[in-house]
């Protein structure tokens, strides 16, 4: 570079006959006769020294670069075996070593020698040599070298049919000057040498295939495009060795190569998944952009960033795994400057995202939003919130790609108009489903080409005593132990009682035989499970689970309902009574899937429950065939006759429903976000949503521009826009703005219901706000939407009540819950004064989470308040979300400042529940409280100490601590701190900037 100091000035021996250049021809002529080397695939990488000068131009920081390691070393040190022994002690293995490297690499060692004779680069070289010799291998066995110098200029045929130009003779001198340059120049990298040459594997593939995808779409690299470590990965993380055809076919869809938007349906279990996670790395590491992956529930998000190991392709492929669930996730995201980040985030925050995102204008730093179970569009106001996330990326960014995944999808045409996408399907399913129904003590075959929808298929062969008939009418006995203990069972049930008596009904009449299964892992899992509730174990698990049983549904903690799924994935127990939200949640197939019955709670199975629920029937690589069962009653015959014959259900825009609820909070968001800030412009936003594609099916005789007018007006008399929107003074292109309170509830998202009374209530808080104890900022932060459903006992409110300080009965006064009611309430006198219910709702609510944060033990509190253990954590998890929503309230409030800082301690605490000194550890995914008091007591007390961990030291260590979940947590530790590290690291460099106009 003619603007650099020329550290080699003019050095003849690159020219002379005797020159490095023609020394490097004649020599890789012959190492390459005498090897024979064959070509690789497009994507494999250039020798480092040879590519690393290509890229020296491109890359400012080359040399020290993280991602693009240029293999810098005098021969010295890449040979000496221990930092206290003499280099001439390792001399023996030169030969060894540097015969398995290219020629063109030998002579780059052996140039760095002569110049860098008499240096010494500090040593830590034991390390780095014992894998010298088979890291040198896997170079040479990756590296796409030209056989001769006539074949240089052509095209060379790849294993994957892709193509690539190798280097050309005449710029060779020039790749070897600017590297050996850099090299020069650059610090001396105090890394491991086997670290450097993985790296710059891993760099260099990751290099050309970015090329290659943007080059030509066919023109794809080793693996889709990625480095070949990636189909390393998956083999290593999830036992994949070859993809399925119909993955193959997506993948190659020219639809994604022109990067287009897609839709693509498959059964349940068809490996979905791995399709969007490819096209997820895809944007990652080689178009070098963040990407958001949007997933139904927070259980589904966290399985997806811990258990199913994205967080371990972050850690290994350089990229950041960001969780956005509960109350976890950073508005806006950092700002990364050199790793990119993958966001998985439950719906409500992905939304919240996007609009973060939105607002400082960095929407394009994403590249790609990935949607799972798409058909949530057509699901109440989550569904809402699905389409207005979506329909606000396809308004502002045209460089965003959007692909959508889902089992039960009918009305395709419609979502592809609002997504402006193409559609992909297939019926494949790895492993064949067969359906059944069963009437009395007959088994029926679903088929759909007969007039009754289901033909005979056998009876059941199973005796059954008086006593037995009684017990179990609907021989659940028959047709679980024609599959447990060997195989796998689930019983979907219609309610959580249920699932309790049907797990403990099943047991009591099991052979005493299904005890000895894994006798010594059950008693494992009760001792784990007393472990979790400080001493406590629900007697019907205790009762259960020596035969292999267990109930599974929102009335356990989340300490037990993961020890429950870790046990049904390996077999220790084989069956599991749960409800619906199984199918829908965490991935635990099983060789046969029986449906208690044909409801959900009162409410009579949707096609799209049904199709989910016998979806996890059958596993691919155990099963031969997955079976499901509806046990159906003699007057629901004519109902499940048309539930097995009927097409999916239909997905329809929700933003008109709960009196236009989604509606009110889109315009809301449109006008804070400058997205649209005139009728007119809102009018053509809205046409770009679902409910503008199907607006003739749902606008129930208004036209869209009705109800956009409608839902300003309503906005502007909440006090939550500004702007002409009346009869009188109308005028379509009016600017409309936000006021503060607007702007805070949709940067809270905060319900519109609500946003109002949250207001009053923090405004009058500031006029006394009781500080002794957390008590009065529990209150703010307990979720209205949960007060509906709570029935205090007040026998026990009374008794809570009681049991404050002078100070804290006063909070209860303030909100307006005298104590004369409670009293009054207790004792069974009438009330002549009324008071609001919510409120007193509320603040009993407020009580439990008082007394858990004070106790730390969901079990002593269920039980001092006679509440179930799971709906005690429910509330815990909602009050963590919501106070997190309320402080990012407060925060565009200046008259709230002081609440910032209170809430912001709140939310952790909420967030954890645990003592000061766990919470690090909490962090960690997979560690709850149990597991966190373990590490704790073990010595492993900081994120630093888990993520040096050695996975076979903590099960060795740990009670109960699998060797998948070891790794599981020393992987989380390692992202957590990594991403913290960046972070740090961010803020520095930021400090650090100097203006543009200081010299």
């Amino acid at each position: 570079n003619d603007s650099e100091d020329d550290l080699f000035g003019d050095y003849d021996s690159f020219y002379g006959s005797d020159s490095l250049l023609a020394q490097v021809d004649d020599i890789e002529h012959k190492y390459l006769q005498d090897k024979n080397m064959d070509i690789k695939a497009a994507g494999e990488i250039i020798p480092g020294n040879l590519q690393s000068g290509i890229h020296q131009k491109k890359q400012d920081n080359f040399s020290t670069s993280e991602n693009m390691v240029v293999l810098k070393a005098d021969k010295e040190d890449a040979l000496q075996m221990n930092e206290n022994e003499p280099v001439d002690n390792s001399q023996e293995l030169t030969g060894s070593i540097l015969d398995d490297l290219p020629s063109s690499q030998l002579l780059y060692f052996e140039k760095m020698d002569e110049l860098s004779s008499g240096s010494r680069i500090s040593p830590d070289s034991e390390r780095r040599n014992k894998c010298v010799n088979s890291s040198s291998d896997k170079i040479r066995s990756l590296s796409s070298f030209c056989p001769d110098t006539e074949d240089r200029n052509r095209p060379t045929d790849f294993s994957s049919g892709s193509k690539c130009d190798l280097f050309k003779t005449e710029s060779l001198k020039d790749h070897l000057k600017s590297a050996m340059t850099g090299n020069a120049k650059a610090q001396t990298l105090q890394v491991s040498k086997t670290k450097q040459l993985k790296e710059a594997v891993l760099s260099e593939e990751i290099c050309v295939a970015k090329k290659t995808i943007e080059s030509s779409s066919f023109d794809i690299g080793p693996f889709y495009g990625l480095p070949s470590k990636v189909k390393d990965l998956f083999r290593q993380f999830r036992g994949i060795e070859t993809l399925y055809e119909w993955q193959h076919d997506c993948l190659m869809l020219e639809s994604l190569q022109q990067r287009k938007n897609l839709i693509y349906s498959l059964p349940t279990s068809g490996g979905k998944t791995l399709v969007a996670e490819i096209i997820i790395l895809q944007e990652l590491l080689c178009r070098q952009k963040d990407v958001l992956m949007i997933l139904p529930y927070v259980a589904i998000v966290q399985e997806k960033v811990w258990i199913q190991g994205l967080s371990s392709f972050g850690i290994e492929l350089g990229f950041l795994v960001e969780e956005y669930a509960g109350s976890k996730g950073r508005f806006p995201p950092i700002k990364r400057r050199i790793k990119k980040s993958l966001y998985i985030a439950t719906i409500e925050k992905g939304h919240a995202l996007v609009n973060s995102l939105i607002e400082t204008e960095r929407i394009d730093d994403l590249g790609l939003v990935v949607v799972d179970e798409l058909h949530m569009l057509g699901e109440g106001s989550r569904g809402a919130t699905l389409e207005i996330t979506l329909a606000k990326i396809l308004y502002t960014s045209k460089n965003v790609q959007i692909i959508g995944m889902s089992a039960t999808l009918n009305n395709v045409r419609d979502l592809q108009k609002f997504l402006q996408a193409d559609y992909y399907t297939n019926n494949f399913r790895p492993v064949e489903l067969k359906e059944y129904i069963k009437i009395r003590d007959t088994i029926y075959t679903v088929d759909s080409k007969t007039e009754k929808g289901f033909t005979f298929s056998r009876l059941l062969n199973f005796k059954y005593s008086s006593n037995l008939e009684k017990a179990d009418p609907d021989h659940i006995i028959a047709l679980v132990t024609e599959v447990i203990p060997k195989y796998s069972c689930l019983i979907f049930c219609p309610t959580k009682k249920n699932c309790e008596n049907v797990a403990s009904m099943v047991c009591k009449y099991l052979k005493k035989e299904f005890r000895a299964h894994k006798e010594k892992e059950k008693q494992d899992l009760i001792k784990n499970l007393k472990n979790i509730g400080n001493g406590s174990v629900c007697p019907v698990l205790k009762q259960t689970i020596p035969f292999g049983v267990a109930y599974h549904h929102s009335g356990l903690t989340n300490d037990e309902r993961k020890s429950i799924e870790e046990a049904y994935s390996t077999g220790v127990l084989c069956l599991l009574a749960c409800t619906a939200t199984l199918a829908a949640g965490v991935n635990l197939p099983a060789r046969r899937v029986i449906l208690r019955a044909p409801y959900v709670a009162n409410d009579f199975l949707k096609k799209n429950q049904y199709k989910q629920m016998i979806g996890r029937a059958g596993r691919a690589g155990i099963d031969s065939a997955g079976e499901s069962i509806l046990i159906v009653q003699e007057k629901d015959k004519h109902l499940v006759q048309d539930l097995v014959n009927s097409p999916l259900d239909n997905c329809y825009s929700n933003l008109l429903l709960e009196l236009n609820k989604g509606m009110q909070s889109l315009l809301l968001s449109l006008v804070g976000l400058k997205i649209a800030v005139t009728h007119e412009e809102v009018n053509n936003f809205m046409c770009s949503t679902l409910l503008g594609v199907q607006q003739q099916l749902l606008s129930k005789g208004k036209s869209l521009s009705e109800i956009v007018k409608d839902g300003l007006e309503n906005l502007t008399e909440k006090g939550l826009l500004k702007g002409r929107v009346s009869e009188k003074d109308y005028n379509s292109k009016c600017t409309l703005t936000i006021t503060p309170l607007g702007k805070a509830t949709y940067k809270g998202s905060i319900d519109l219901a609500y946003c109002n009374l949250l207001y009053r209530e923090l405004k009058k808080g500031l006029e006394g706000l009781i500080l002794e104890s957390n008590l009065h900022l529990l209150y703010l932060a307990t979720p209205y939407d949960m007060t509906s459903n709570c029935s205090p006992d007040w026998m026990i409110y009374l008794r809570q009540f009681n049991q404050l300080s002078a100070a804290e009965q006063k909070v209860a006064d303030i909100v307006g819950v005298p104590e004369s009611f409670i009293t009054k309430k207790a004792s069974g006198q009438a009330i002549r004064k009324n008071v609001d219910s919510a409120v007193v709702n509320r603040l009993y609510l407020s009580f439990v989470l008082y007394t858990l944060l004070k106790e730390t033990n969901v079990w002593s509190v269920s039980e001092k308040f006679n509440m179930s253990r799971g709906y005690v954590q429910n509330l815990l998890n909602a009050a963590a979300s919501f106070a997190s929503c309320v402080l990012h309230f407060c925060e565009e409030l200046e008259e709230f400042w002081v609440y910032k800082a209170l809430l912001t301690e709140l939310t952790k605490q909420l967030t954890y529940c645990v003592k000061t000194e766990l919470i690090p550890l909490m962090e960690v995914a997979g560690v709850l409280e149990a597991r966190a008091k373990q590490l704790y007591n073990a010595g492993y007390k900081t994120l630093a100490h888990l993520a040096n961990a050695d996975p076979e030291t903590l099960v060795r260590m740990i009670e109960h601590l699998s060797r998948r979940q070891a790794k599981q947590i020393v992987s989380s530790a390692k992202m957590l701190l990594s991403e913290k590290a960046e972070a740090l690291q961010e803020e520095v460099e930021e400090l650090l900037k100097v203006p543009a106009d200081i010299p």
